[in-house]
């Protein structure tokens, strides 16, 4: 049988923040003296973007074919790529780069790279113009830069227009500016060491972009073509291709944190299970990294518009040291904060399947709750290929879990996989197996066929009342997992909707690169595609991830939802309007639960602040917003302290004042539902 080892992120190589457009004869005349020559392609290129082109639509499980759809829409991708703000080019070089609509369609197929290349060199002559602009504004930024007006700047990127002429681009240059020197101002920078810390920020932003070559340039354009097709499919070079592990995660002496680029940004796609940064509740998955300092006091480096090894790089570092990030949380979009995390090693230990017991008083008599929390679903290849009985897996993992919690005589069971990013397809079939007699789990759609995975086994391992606990982050075996118990009706599923990662990707060799190409998709036994809608639980809880920033939705070109045909399978009855009988007990509960309530309230709070359209560059105006949102965070902290009867915090960022994690909350909340559950189903004639 073939194995699949497939996590939920494929990690963005795109390498920068870089603008667009057209033939150099669109460039102003007085370009600054640090203006880059002009990059042409090498010669290479031709015969690797056939190979890319060629391999894409005949491989690709989209079936697209480059045509002028396709050309239409990978100018606009490359465009929105390099300059995502509008900041770089005009409304004429927008009409002029119009004639390339249609056209890279056929110079693709040809290998003719020209014109992506006389784009990006304008973008990058315009690029080092507005760095060269903002840097001559720096020394005598408190007298130019007036903080009293009441400028803003379009935080909306629906909002966002394509200026009429290089002086209305200048303004928008100034005003980032402005807003720079308001975050640092904010951060508490004194005014003097601030032209300091600007000079080095800009000075870094252009060297580096003055390092680009034809090289960087290849892969962003590829990428954008690829993309086009969907958001894994990627080309790496062949110096990416050799170093692709340090590019997947920062899990070996670092914080155990997935990136990728997005546009200048470098942006926290997951965490790893038990890793640094997960075990720290310091950083979340949407999370924008624009800084790195070493050590407790070493200087926070701008992060801003590197590469994406760069930053890991910058990251990453010998154990048991701290690295600093400056980072734009998630649900903050407007300020900034600084982090510190301790590097360390992630223990594989610590990744295995764990059980916990917890006795509930409610109701009378008390009940016995087992938990299996599955951080990933692991699989030792090696050892299972050569037929060693002992090689270490989830399910066998479990399966012995599921005998000790019997032995203690548990009344329900509550499976944990929160921010599970998924992994071996075999384990998520073999786990699925423990709770049904027999049958397909999952079905798995390539261009040319449908195959299935069975669970052959008719003996079941547990058979009381079952909870599958998901979060956003809780991706593609997670998803099959889930999605298999729910159209068996074998158990309710409770939490977020999950990530929605439901495709299959191959690295295919391309000369001395590698093209990461999806292949497949899942399908869930009722015919149902786990791809971008993901799993959405019987009973939901409040969302802690902020769904525009994270999941398969958030991710531009996604391939769509869809049905397939339902597959033969055997469902147990029905759990006859069970989620809304556990919904609607969950809703009275939350009503009076100062938890959920603290958490409700905490979202609001975030959900206020990103509901922004622009952002203000009054200074007095954003220190009086500063003011009222930390309030407000501090009042909603106290609430809930007093409820629970702690003493109540002097500062938002008071450490150690007894309130428990988010993921802390809910699983409590879990509990209540399961107890709900065991008394629901006593009365009803269920069996599994």
């Amino acid at each position: 049988m073939k194995h699949y080892n497939f996590h939920r992120f494929d990690i963005s190589l795109l390498i920068k923040h870089l603008l667009s457009i057209l033939s150099i004869t669109f460039l102003s005349s007085s370009l600054w003296a640090a203006t880059p020559g002009i990059i042409t392609p090498k010669p290479e290129f031709s015969s690797q973007c056939i190979g890319i082109i060629q391999s894409l639509e005949r491989n690709h499980y989209s079936e697209k074919t480059l045509d002028n759809e396709m050309s239409s829409i990978i100018l606009n991708r490359y465009i929105k790529q390099l300059d995502p703000t509008k900041q770089l080019f005009t409304l004429s070089d927008m009409n002029r780069f119009n004639q390339y609509q249609f056209r890279f369609d056929n110079e693709l197929k040809k290998g003719n790279l020209d014109m992506a290349f006389k784009i990006f060199n304008l973008y990058l002559a315009r690029s080092v113009e507005r760095l060269e602009y903002i840097s001559s504004l720096i020394e005598t930024w408190e007298k130019d830069l007036d903080l009293t007006k009441d400028d803003s700047i379009i935080l909306d990127d629906g909002l966002l227009q394509w200026k009429p002429d290089k002086d209305a681009l200048t303004l928008l240059w100034k005003n980032d500016l402005k807003n720079h020197v308001i975050s640092l101002i904010l951060d508490n920078q004194d005014k003097a060491s601030i032209a300091d810390t600007l000079k080095k920020t800009y000075s870094n932003r252009l060297q580096h972009l003055l390092q680009t070559n034809a090289g960087d340039i290849f892969q962003i354009f590829m990428n954008s073509v690829t993309g086009s097709f969907d958001p894994h499919t990627q080309y790496f070079p062949p110096n990416v291709s050799e170093d692709f592990d340090i590019h997947m995660s920062l899990s070996l002496e670092g914080i155990g944190a997935v990136l990728q680029n997005e546009y200048e940004f470098t942006k926290v796609v997951r965490l790893i299970p038990k890793g640094p940064a997960d075990k720290s509740n310091l950083l979340m998955p949407g999370d924008k990294i624009i800084g790195v300092g070493q050590g407790e006091t070493g200087e926070i480096k701008d992060a801003i518009g590197q590469r994406i090894d760069t930053v890991v790089k910058m990251i990453r570092g010998p154990k048991d040291t701290f690295v600093r990030l400056k980072i734009i949380p998630s649900e903050k979009n407007d300020t900034t904060k600084t982090i510190q995390i301790k590097r360390e090693k992630v223990k594989l230990e610590e990744q295995a399947a764990k059980k916990e017991i917890i006795t509930l008083s409610y109701p009378n008599p008390p009940l016995r709750i087992g938990i299996i929390e599955i951080p990933t679903f692991y699989l030792d290849f090696n050892a299972f290929n050569k037929g060693d009985q002992d090689y270490k897996s989830t399910t066998k993992d479990v399966q012995r879990l599921l005998f000790e919690l019997k032995q203690e005589n548990i009344d329900g069971l509550i499976v944990d996989l929160r921010d599970n990013g998924g992994g071996s397809l075999k384990e998520a079939n073999d786990l699925t197996g423990l709770f049904l007699k027999s049958g397909p789990t999952v079905q798995i759609k390539t261009k040319n066929r449908i195959s299935r995975l069975y669970d052959e086994d008719p003996s079941i391992e547990y058979s009381g009342p079952l909870i599958v606990l998901i979060n956003r982050m809780s991706a593609s075996a997670s998803e099959i997992f889930a999605g298999a118990i729910k159209d068996y009706h074998r158990g309710i599923i409770v939490g977020e909707r999950s990530f929605g990662k439901g495709t299959v990707q191959e690295l295919q060799p391309l000369g001395e690169g590698k093209l990461k190409i999806t292949s497949a998709k899942f399908y869930r036994v009722s015919g149902e595609s786990t791809q971008n809608l993901g799993v959405i639980p019987d009973l939901q809880y409040p969302p802690l991830y902020k769904i525009e920033d994270t999941g398969e939705s958030s991710l531009d070109g996604a391939l769509p939802w869809d049905q397939t045909a339902k597959t033969i399978y055997s469902s147990y009855k029905p759990l006859d309007g069970m989620d809304k009988k556990l919904s609607a007990l969950y809703e009275e509960r939350s009503l009076k639960d100062p938890g959920l309530n603290y958490l409700k309230k905490r979202l609001e709070i975030g959900a206020e602040l990103n509901s922004k359209a622009a952002l203000s560059l009054n200074l007095e105006a954003r220190k009086l917003r500063k003011k009222q949102y930390e309030k407000a965070e501090l009042d909603v902290k106290n609430e809930y302290l007093k409820a629970i009867g702690k003493k109540p915090a002097e500062k938002t960022n008071q450490e150690d004042t007894g309130i428990e994690d988010a993921k802390t909350i809910l699983m409590n909340q879990t509990h209540l539902v399961m107890a709900d559950f065991i008394n629901i189903s006593k009365n009803l004639d269920f069996s599994w």
